[in-house]
């Protein structure tokens, strides 16, 4: 393709996703279905100059407004394609054969700003409510925090240990050309660098393996489904915490994964056929009092909720998500995730396991809503301290990955998404 044509394209994608009403891989994947025959090496430079974008985009912008020269008609070039050349991830003389004279003097002006010299917000690229919010969390450790949400995230897998040994994956993926390290933290995990094609692989057509963060892991971990257990993921989305607790019950019991999207539901299936699990039942329910839910009160020993949140925990992934959510947002979210909590305790058993979670950031969503819990339902759950959980399930440096009796992810700390997690037991 053309120089121009690839930079007109990107530009016309960008446009699409800034304005945000959208998530932007959604945009993303309409867009190329659009233009199928992209190439993957344009496709890459599409999707990675669009995601580098949004993760600078106060950054971007400001350099997009930056003149220097005195000609009257200086440089009118619409912002969008400023803001594509600016964070163009493909080949750089190919960007540049499609530049003009003007183009390419102003991209020098940029190029040179020192980002140290700007203003905090130009260098912490985050709204100014969430730097606040986080800065007053995590103090002088905001910063590496900042940082770290600048960067893409590292894919991770995870094993299904019904099928292999993490070892024996890791020579596969070896063989099949692809590095992979052990995690940290996650017994089942490997994490890979880069985005490498995986779907082919007889490794991953045969649900030997799954794309899943390591934090998402460890919740499964910190629910410690067991053999024979009835267990429920009550919102279940398209089922990789649910794969995690099947296969950690190998294949017996019940387990059921609710939620109220019937299409998240419908991802599960092909995954479901992949994992060779027998042992779970998908339910779409209407919202958290229904009948289904009620039919299984007092009957389940192990319940994982990890709510419908703001997502931040995900912005080296999803960047957009900083750029979409807002105070009013997290407020209402907040609602819904004590509502779904409290209905969500009805299933345990008497010496079962609660386990609230989320991929937030924030403390609103967090341990906020497990202290309205615990003023709520003192009575009937005791909190459990998830150090002790996790290293009961092999889990390792469990201690390190704890704040008071709550599972802390934080993505500069543990190279995880943000997660939250606490565990509670029914009296």
């Amino acid at each position: 393709m053309h120089p121009n044509a690839l930079l007109d394209l990107t530009t016309d994608l960008l446009r699409a996703v800034m304005r945000l009403d959208q998530p932007a891989d959604a945009v993303v994947s309409a867009f190329f279905r659009q233009h199928r025959k992209l190439g993957p090496r344009e496709r890459h430079t599409l999707a990675e100059t669009t995601y580098a974008v949004l993760r600078r985009k106060p950054l971007f912008e400001h350099l997009a407004a930056l003149g220097g020269d005195k000609k009257p008609n200086a440089l009118k070039v619409p912002l969008m394609r400023r803001l594509a050349i600016l964070g163009w991830q493909g080949n750089e003389a190919f960007l540049r054969a499609a530049l003009t004279p003007d183009e390419l003097a102003w991209l020098a002006r940029a190029q040179a700003v020192k980002p140290d010299n700007l203003p905090a917000a130009l260098r912490h690229l985050l709204p100014t409510w969430l730097a606040e919010a986080l800065q007053a969390a995590l103090d002088k450790d905001f910063w590496p925090l900042a940082a770290a949400l600048d960067q893409p995230a590292p894919m991770d897998l995870r094993v299904n240990a019904l099928k292999m040994k993490r070892e024996e994956a890791q020579r596969l993926l070896a063989e099949a050309g692809i590095v992979a390290e052990p995690t940290p933290y996650s017994p089942w995990g490997l994490r890979v660098q880069g985005k490498p094609a995986l779907t082919q692989l007889p490794l991953f057509q045969d649900g030997a393996i799954e794309v899943q963060d390591e934090g998402s892991q460890l919740l499964a971990l910190l629910t410690d489904a067991h053999r024979g257990e009835m267990v429920v993921d009550f919102c279940a989305g398209a089922g990789g915490k649910t794969l995690a607790l099947g296969a950690a019950m190998r294949n017996t019991g019940r387990l059921y994964a609710f939620d109220v999207s019937g299409h998240r539901l419908a991802a599960l299936k092909p995954r479901l056929a992949r994992s060779g699990l027998s042992n779970v039942y998908p339910a779409q329910i209407a919202h958290e009092r229904d009948d289904r839910v009620k039919r299984l009160a007092g009957k389940i020993q192990r319940v994982l909720v990890d709510a419908p949140c703001s997502g931040l925990g995900t912005i080296r992934r999803n960047p957009d998500l900083k750029w979409r959510q807002s105070p009013a947002d997290v407020a209402e979210l907040q609602q819904r995730q004590q509502a779904i909590l409290a209905s969500a305790a009805r299933l345990v058993a008497p010496g079962g396991r609660l386990v609230y979670a989320t991929c937030s950031l924030l403390r609103a969503e967090n341990e906020d809503v497990a202290e309205g819990f615990d003023a709520a339902h003192g009575r009937e759950f005791e909190r459990l301290p998830a150090a002790e959980l996790l290293a009961k399930a092999h889990v390792e440096g469990a201690d390190t990955l704890v704040e008071g009796d709550a599972l802390r992810l934080w993505p500069h700390r543990h190279g995880t998404d943000g997660f939250f997690a606490m565990a509670w037991q029914r009296r």
